[in-house]
C-alpha cells in the first residue's frame, strides 16, 4: 500500500495508460480523482475517451477499495481544471499526486511544412499546454502543502525525433522542458516533478488503449501488422505493457522516490539507449 493516505488526480484516465495507472494507484491505496474529456475533440481523427470508459475505470478502481470521484474536463479549459482541483480539495482535502497523462497522437502523419496551423495548435494545446494548465490549477495547493509529486507523461518522442510527427515530438520535448523548469520552481516547496517517457505501449484490450494503432495509422502501417512493425524497433523484442508504465508511475508517486525530481524516466525497453 505504497500510496495509502494519498490523493491522486489522473487526467486521461478513461483508458490506456491512464486506466492502468488508476488501477495501480487504487491497488496501492490511493484515493482518486479521475479526469477525461468524455467527448469528441474536433480535429482529432479518432474517438477519445468516453464517459462510459471513464465510468468503467472508476468501477475497476472501486474493486480495490478506492474512494474516488470522476470528472469530465478538457485540458484546454483552465476554468474546468480549477473545478477539478476544487472538487479534489473539497472531497479529500489535499492533492498528493498529479499525473498529467491526457494527450493525443494525431493529427499527425505529415511532413512539417504540410501541417496546418490549426493542427499544430491543437497538438501543442492538448499535449503540452494541457499539462501546464493542470499544473497551474493544482500547483498553488500542492506547494502550500509543501509536499507532492507531479508526473508528466511524455514519450520517447520527448527525447528523440520521429518522421511525420513534428507537432507531437515538439509537444513531448516541451513536456520534458516543462518538467525540468517546474521541478526547480517547486523544489523549495518539496513538490517533486518528473517526466515519464513510455516507448511503444501495446493497445491492451483490458485497458482499451488505442494510441499505438493510431500512430500506426498516421504512418500508413496496416493495423493488422502494427505490433510486429513496432516490435522490430525494440531492443528487448517486446512492446511495453500499460502495467509497466503504471509501475513506474506508482514509484514516482510514492515516498520511495522522495529525492527524485527533475528526472526523465524511460520505460521503453532500451529504445532510446541506442
Amino acid at each position: 500500500m505504497r500510496l495509502a493516505g494519498k490523493t491522486a488526480i489522473i487526467t486521461g484516465a478513461a483508458r490506456g495508460i491512464g486506466r492502468a495507472c488508476a488501477i495501480a494507484f487504487a491497488r496501492e491505496g490511493a484515493d482518486l480523482v479521475l479526469v477525461d474529456i468524455g467527448d469528441e475533440l474536433p480535429g482529432v481523427p479518432y474517438p477519445l475517451g468516453t464517459a462510459s470508459q471513464l465510468a468503467h475505470t472508476a468501477e475497476l478502481c472501486r474493486e480495490h477499495g478506492a474512494a474516488l470521484t470522476t470528472r469530465h474536463a478538457d485540458v484546454r479549459d483552465l476554468a474546468a481544471l480549477y473545478e477539478v482541483v476544487d472538487e479534489a480539495r473539497g472531497r479529500f482535502g489535499r492533492i498528493d499526486v498529479l499525473m498529467n497523462n491526457a494527450g493525443i497522437a494525431a493529427p499527425s502523419g505529415k511532413t512539417t511544412h504540410e501541417i496546418s496551423e490549426d493542427e499544430w495548435q491543437l497538438m501543442i494545446d492538448v499535449d503540452l499546454s494541457g499539462a501546464w494548465r493542470m499544473t497551474k490549477a493544482a500547483g498553488k495547493l500542492m506547494t502550500a502543502q509543501r509536499s507532492g509529486s507531479i508526473i508528466n507523461v511524455a514519450s520517447t518522442a520527448g527525447l528523440v525525433g520521429y518522421r511525420h510527427f513534428a507537432g507531437y515530438v515538439a509537444a513531448k520535448h516541451g513536456i520534458v522542458g516543462l518538467t525540468k523548469a517546474t521541478a526547480l520552481d517547486y523544489a523549495p516547496m518539496k513538490v517533486r516533478v518528473n517526466a515519464l517517457c513510455p516507448g511503444s505501449v501495446r493497445d491492451d484490450d483490458a485497458a482499451e488503449g488505442r494510441m499505438l494503432s493510431e500512430i500506426a495509422r498516421s504512418l500508413d502501417v496496416p493495423v493488422s501488422e502494427h505490433e510486429e512493425t513496432f516490435i522490430q524497433a525494440q531492443p528487448m523484442n517486446a512492446l511495453i505493457e500499460p502495467e509497466d508504465v503504471a509501475a513506474a508511475a506508482v514509484w514516482l508517486g510514492s515516498d520511495e522516490s522522495r529525492q527524485v525530481t527533475g528526472s526523465v524516466l524511460t520505460v521503453d525497453g532500451g529504445f532510446t539507449a541506442r
